[in-house]
């Protein structure tokens, strides 16, 4: 549901580049969030419980060498800091249900790069503990396979190499007389099936597409997935909004 409602919205993001469609929605979210603040909280009464809690940090420098009064002076402190932060709990409230949603599709198009037609990729059956035996893929048409249908259980995970033309597929995997599946979507465009599927059943732990992770931001050889870069442009973002707003 929630895929249908924001495809449209952010569908076009998946057009530019991974790193462009994150700092795009991490403006939008810190946007959101800014302006519901603005608007829900008394900034006349948020300044000056503010002021209170700077007053009082200095009063405590001031009688650092009296801890009585070190002692009063960081009650009344923490009592005011607790109603700045009850004002501000509110807001985000109101936009925690919609930044997990749009968290949501994020996951769903930007964490992964898709797999493409006639590229060659890897799908992995991990199991629960050390489990001997063989493990058997059967693939449908379209979808050749690069590696034997049947594989030995070798350090607790079976893999096989394949590809495929573009489209929807299921991928069947036999074990012990029980078949289990998973989806693999095959396409040029930014798109994927989570590549990860829990099984929790008959010692078979996770079945996996093994798509790789998009690092959009590399900070100083660091390489960021989306969640990552959305933290880091998301700080800034708010800082800038929150001062060119001059919120309290």
């Amino acid at each position: 549901m929630f895929e249908t409602i924001l495809n449209p919205i952010f569908g076009p993001l998946l057009r530019m580049p991974i790193l462009w469609s994150i700092i795009i929605v991490s403006f939008v979210i810190a946007l959101i969030v800014t302006l519901v603040y603005k608007w829900m909280t008394d900034q006349t009464l948020m300044k000056a419980l503010k002021d209170d809690i700077k007053g009082f940090q200095k009063e405590m420098k001031e009688f650092k060498q009296d801890p009585k009064k070190v002692m009063e002076i960081q009650k009344k402190a923490m009592e005011t800091n607790m109603k700045y932060m009850m004002h501000s709990f509110k807001p985000t409230l109101i936009t925690f249900i919609p930044i997990i949603i749009i968290f949501g599709w994020m996951h769903a198009n930007l964490a992964y790069e898709p797999i493409m037609p006639g590229q060659e990729f890897t799908t992995t059956v991990f199991f629960d503990q050390v489990t001997g035996g063989t493990i058997e893929i059967i693939v449908p048409e379209n979808i050749e396979l690069l590696s034997n249908a049947t594989q030995e259980i070798q350090d607790n995970k079976a893999t096989w190499a394949l590809k495929g033309s573009e489209g929807e597929y299921l991928l069947e995997y036999t074990f012990n007389e029980q078949t289990y599946n998973k989806e693999l979507l095959i396409t040029n465009q930014q798109a994927y099936k989570q590549p990860v599927k829990n099984i929790k059943q008959d010692n078979i732990k996770i079945i996996q597409i093994d798509n790789t992770k998009i690092r959009p931001l590399n900070l100083f050889g660091w390489q960021l997935g989306w969640v990552g870069t959305y933290i880091i442009f998301s700080i800034i973002f708010s800082m800038v909004l929150r001062k060119l707003m001059k919120l309290h």
